[in-house]
């Protein structure tokens, strides 16, 4: 069975000062499960700074993950990117703590970050109800006047 890479920090080692610490994690790592409405582009990108205070482990930097998305009001494709630009967690630690796996608080910071109603731009059209032409790319004929029926039930009443 193969390892997957881990973001795991030598904490016995940290400099007294701090660290930073750069990579990417590769998108196995992240076990995102699959989506209808985006794919993984690449692996996530992280740019941390790691300080021990006392009896924690403070981490701050940025996180960012390529995204393939497919527009929900249109369809189309797109290409995204989740981040947190503000990616802050503490741990604690004790002085018997000589690594630390910061994997899954990445990953659930990642998590929260996806695109839940993933759009190609904010002025998309969409598509249109009745003939599903792509609004966007002009307007279609189904509304024009007297062509609209969707209030026809009512006109009975």
């Amino acid at each position: 069975m193969e390892t997957q890479a881990r973001l795991i920090v030598d904490v016995a080692r940290l400099e007294e000062d701090g660290e930073r610490f750069t990579g990417e994690l590769p998108v196995e790592t992240l076990e995102l499960g699959e989506s209808q409405v985006f794919s993984l582009a690449g692996g996530l990108s992280y740019d941390l700074f790691i300080q021990e205070l006392g009896t924690e482990l403070l981490v701050r930097g940025t996180l960012k993950l390529p995204l393939n998305c497919v527009c929900v009001r249109c369809g189309g494709d797109f290409t995204a990117v989740a981040q947190d630009p503000k990616f802050v967690t503490s741990i604690e630690i004790s002085d018997s703590t000589d690594f630390l796996d910061l994997t899954d608080e990445v990953r659930e910071a990642i998590i929260l970050a996806l695109p839940g109603y993933p759009v190609c731009s904010s002025t998309c059209k969409g598509l249109c109800m009745t003939c599903g032409k792509d609004l966007n790319k002009g307007e279609c004929t189904c509304h024009q006047a007297g062509n609209d029926r969707r209030w026809a039930a009512l006109e009975g009443l």
